[in-house]
C-alpha cells in the first residue's frame, strides 16, 4: 500500500521510499525513512496535494510523490 491509498484519519509506517534520483534525497532530507510514523491529515477535493503528518511536522506532498512512499497501515 502506498501514502496516496491511506485516508484522512489513517495513519502507518514507512516501510520504503521508491523514488530515484532528487526527489529520494528530498524526501529522506525531510524525514520520509523507513520506520517513520505517517498519518494523512487533509486531501485536497481533487485528490492533489496530500497533507501528512510526519515527525512533528506538516508536510504538503504531490499525489506521485505520496504514490512512491510504501507505508503499512495501523489499526
Amino acid at each position: 500500500m502506498t501514502l496516496n491509498d491511506l485516508k484522512p484519519g489513517q495513519s502507518g509506517t514507512v516501510t520504503g521510499v521508491w523514488a530515484t534520483g532528487p526527489l529520494r534525497r528530498r524526501l529522506m532530507d525531510m524525514g520520509v525513512v523507513p520506520g517513520t510514523s505517517v498519518s494523512v491529515e487533509k486531501i485536497a477535493p481533487l485528490g492533489d496535494p496530500v497533507e501528512v503528518w510526519i515527525k512533528q511536522y506538516r508536510l504538503s506532498l504531490r499525489k506521485a510523490e505520496a504514490g512512491k512512499i510504501e507505508v503499512e497501515i495501523r489499526p
